[in-house]
């Protein structure tokens, strides 16, 4: 039997010994909800993975700094797949409670899982900012070793702030005011801090996607003039509109997925929810999972270099494939010959691929 929208605010924020009062959810709801859990949690986790590995078996990627970044982008979404859809299906459909200790832990493995998925997204357009305008010394700046140093402290700082619950700084009431309306244990003066890094983290990703439009802006208004307007002014416009629209569809998916839990964050540090408000942000969190889905198809798979590469590991896992598959077939005295001939005649067939050019798109 669902439980009764609360008719007073106070009512929504009540004790309860089980947290059953943040279990609220009604039964279409929990269909709906745990449909997208369901779908876009093994969609998330086999995406994000698929990236990782293309990286990791690509010596020319695992170089370079822009894809050490889409990497930890990959690495935050695989931890979001599993830590979110694990802990909110249990908490909200299979209603489970935790004490404090196991609660705080599972919650702070989804808030680092976000915040580093956040911040590697800053990264990211930091990144893209430092190639556009500083171009001739970019791989002078921008090396390795310092795109690994950014990375460590990264996640050590989303770590760090993520379980901080978990080291002490919780309600210090319970279940009752000032503890949170949308999670167990946390008090508001977290919650507040949290929101502003994650909407700090956010702002700055806008500020450096428009520097990154006007900073190509000027520069192809800067070589029209020297070559003048005639056939370049229609490339220019073309360029320009091509990077509009993709940064647009970065920043809408990106504001669009995070903003509305953030505002239901943002109003439980100043109000109590009501019954209502709660259910309303147990789906706006979801789209964070959604957004993390959506990561690796704006990031990675846009990127000519990632797609050449994943086609060559698949080419050469078909190979090992077919080798396998031939000597298997023959007979046992000649397995070692037919399979080094199968390997010369694979390197045969596949030079160009072998050798193909990658070019950044950064």
């Amino acid at each position: 039997m669902e439980r009764a929208v609360p008719t007073s605010p106070t009512a929504a924020n009540r004790s309860c010994e089980n947290l059953e009062c943040y279990m609220v959810l009604m039964q279409a709801e929990k269909t709906a909800i745990g449909s997208i859990c369901f779908l876009a949690g093994p969609f998330t986790l086999l995406e994000n993975a698929l990236v990782l590995v293309v990286i990791a078996a690509t010596a020319t990627l695992r170089r370079r700094p822009t894809y050490l970044f889409i990497a930890s982008i990959a690495l935050a979404d695989v931890f979001a797949s599993c830590f979110f859809t694990t802990s909110f299906l249990d908490f909200h459909l299979f209603r489970h409670s935790d004490g404090p200790t196991a609660y705080l832990f599972k919650l702070g493995g989804v808030t680092m899982a976000f915040s580093s998925s956040v911040g590697s997204l800053l990264l990211t357009a930091l990144d893209r900012y430092l190639c556009i305008q500083q171009a001739s010394s970019y791989k002078v700046l921008l090396t390795r070793r310092r795109a690994l140093i950014c990375l460590l402290i990264l996640w050590s700082a989303t770590i760090f702030i993520s379980f901080l619950p978990l080291m002490g700084w919780r309600c210090p009431t319970g279940l009752t005011p000032p503890c949170s309306s949308l999670f167990p244990y946390i008090n508001h003066g977290y919650l507040a801090c949290w929101t502003s890094f994650i909407l700090v983290l956010l702002t700055l990703i806008l500020c450096a996607y428009a520097l990154i439009l006007w900073k190509a802006h000027r520069h192809e208004s800067s070589m029209t003039s020297l070559q003048g307007a005639a056939g370049t002014g229609h490339a220019r416009m073309r360029m320009d509109i091509r990077l509009a629209r993709t940064f647009g569809l970065i920043l809408l998916i990106l504001v669009g997925c995070w903003l509305p839990a953030l505002s239901f964050m943002l109003a439980d540090v100043s109000v109590i929810l009501t019954h209502t408000q709660q259910r309303a942000f147990a789906f706006c969190s979801t789209l964070c999972l959604v957004n993390s889905a959506v990561n690796p198809l704006l990031y990675a798979l846009r990127c000519r270099e990632l797609r050449v590469a994943l086609l060559q590991l698949l080419q050469r896992l078909c190979v090992i494939g077919r080798c396998k598959k031939t000597t298997q077939d023959l007979p046992q005295g000649i397995h070692v010959t037919e399979e080094i001939s199968c390997t010369a005649i694979t390197k045969h067939e596949i030079p160009a691929n072998g050798t193909m050019q990658l070019h950044s798109v950064s």
